[in-house]
C-alpha cells in the first residue's frame, strides 16, 4: 500500500470512530529555506561575546593523555575543560578538541587515551599542559594505565582509560567519543579544579 492509500485508510479509520477529519487535502508548510553564511557576511553572533558569555559556564579542568608511538620519544598530552560524561550503557565519555591542535593528530593515530582530572592543587600542571609544543612529560608523575597505557597523572581526582569510539566534526572542533574500559578515582577528599570566566577557582 502506498503513501496515499495508508493516508485514506487512516482517514476513514478516523472517521468511523467519530474523530475530526480534515474536509480535504492539507497543504504542506513551506520547507524553510536553509544555507550558509557567506564568507563575506558577519556571523550572527560575534566570537568575542561567545566566549564572554559562554564563560559563565564553571568546567572542570581536564589532562587528556595518549601513549608514545613509534619513534616518538614521549607520550601526547593536553589540558582539556571539554570533557563530559555522555552514556552509561555502553559507557562513553566525549571531549572536545581544536581542529588546529597539533597533540589531537598523536591521539588519533594511538586510538586510545587516558582523562585526568585535576584537582585545585594541580594549576601549574594544567598550565604546563595548555601550552604548545615543549617537554610537557618532564617532571610529571604518572604510571600507565591500565587498558590503554596512556599516562595516568599522580595526584588526579580521576582518570578514565579509553579507546576512540568516533570522531565527529564540531565547527572548529572536533567531538571525540571514546568507550570507556577502565576508570578509577584517586583522592576523594581533594577539590577540584575549575575554570571560570578566563581563571583557575
Amino acid at each position: 500500500m502506498g503513501h496515499a492509500g495508508m493516508a485514506a485508510t487512516a482517514v476513514r479509520y478516523l472517521r468511523s470512530v467519530g474523530a475530526p477529519t480534515a474536509a480535504g487535502p492539507v497543504e504542506a508548510l513551506p520547507r524553510p529555506h536553509l544555507r550558509a553564511v557567506g564568507d563575506d557576511e558577519r556571523a550572527p553572533v560575534h566570537s568575542g561575546e561567545f566566549r564572554r558569555v559562554l564563560g559563565s559556564f564553571a568546567t572542570g579542568v581536564t589532562v587528556i593523555t595518549a601513549p608514545a608511538a613509534d619513534g616518538e620519544a614521549s607520550p601526547a598530552g593536553f589540558a582539556c575543560q571539554s570533557f563530559s560524561s555522555l552514556s552509561l550503557d555502553p559507557p562513553l565519555v566525549v571531549f572536545m578538541v581544536g581542529r588546529t591542535s597539533t597533540t589531537w593528530p598523536r591521539i588519533a593515530r594511538a586510538g586510545v587515551f587516558c582523562v585526568n582530572v585535576l584537582t585545585a592543587g594541580q594549576t601549574e600542571l594544567c598550565r604546563g599542559f595548555a601550552v604548545s609544543g615543549g617537554e610537557k612529560f618532564a617532571g610529571v608523575g604518572h604510571e600507565p594505565a591500565p587498558f590503554s597505557g596512556s599516562p595516568r597523572l599522580t595526584g588526579a581526582a580521576a582518570w578514565i582509560d579509553c579507546a576512540v569510539h568516533a570522531v565527529h566534526a564540531g565547527g572548529d572542533h572536533l567531538i571525540v567519543v571514546g568507550r570507556v574500559a577502565a576508570l578509577g578515582t584517586g583522592d576523594d577528599e581533594a577539590a577540584p579544579l575549575l575554570f571560570h570566566k578566563g581563571r583557575f577557582l
